[in-house]
């Protein structure tokens, strides 16, 4: 008989706790709530035990503390300039919670938290508000120049705003679609190469191919613990540049 794979069947919510309704909604802790609260716990612990002893001479936890918070600051301030420092615990605590997030999808048989968009258009729209906020909070209505390119004809704004506001409105799209569709195929890719290893293995004769997937199934697991460092990466770095806008509005 013939084994059938769904790749689609890892990425299902399952409750663990029910928490009730809200009309027709059901609410309920599941295991990505399970995964983000542990990866908070993670950052937690690493980040304490890393600095408790402060060292002058940094032991491995803390030097490697230090490693990913000094690239994060500087970072941060290629985008941004010495103004974006206040936005350091922002941009660093997305960083590493995505990355741990990542590396917990790649896990044997773990949920991969951010290959659902909901997760990261969540942190995505939470990037905007912090720059529509704190751009409006510290320029008022000159930060909404950003929709306005400079030295531009009058005659042209009318086609040139929109465009601009609607390449702004995109942002929070763009940024969680990236994340979310590069987790997404890489796991779907991984659970169909190692279904062919399985497949080939029960196929008598045809066995003898079987190596071949399974060297795919590597090589494409090495790289997806790339793609899940780097699109942590990509997700920290364009939350910077967003932010430069809310420090520097305009063209």
């Amino acid at each position: 008989m013939a084994v059938t794979i769904d790749p689609i069947h890892q990425f299902e919510l399952k409750t663990l706790v029910p928490l009730g309704h809200i009309g027709s909604q059901q609410l309920a802790f599941t295991q990505s709530a399970l995964y983000m609260f542990a990866a908070v716990g993670v950052i937690a612990l690493i980040t304490i035990v890393a600095t408790a002893s402060r060292a002058v001479v940094p032991g491995r936890m803390q030097a490697l503390a230090e490693i990913f918070y000094e690239f994060m600051e500087d970072t941060l301030h290629q985008a941004t300039g010495d103004g974006g420092k206040k936005f350091m615990p922002l941009v660093f605590s997305l960083f590493m919670f995505v990355l741990v997030l990542n590396l917990f999808g790649m896990i044997p048989y773990a949920f991969a938290v951010t290959s659902h968009l909901i997760i990261t258009f969540g942190l995505a729209a939470l990037v905007i508000s912090v720059v529509v906020g704190y751009g409006v909070y510290k320029h008022g209505a000159h930060f909404f120049g950003l929709f306005v390119p400079s030295g531009v004809p009058k005659v042209l704004l009318g086609i040139l705003v929109p465009i601009e506001v609607i390449s702004f409105i995109s942002r929070p799209i763009s940024l969680s679609v990236r994340l979310f569709a590069n987790m997404l195929a890489g796991h779907i890719a991984m659970k169909i190469f190692a279904f062919f290893v399985v497949q080939l293995l029960l196929a008598g004769a045809w066995s003898v191919l079987s190596p071949l997937p399974l060297f795919l199934t590597i090589a494409l697991t090495a790289l997806e613990f790339l793609v899940a460092a780097l699109q942590a990466y990509v997700f920290a770095t364009l939350t910077a540049i967003y932010l430069n806008d809310a420090l520097h509005p305009g063209h």
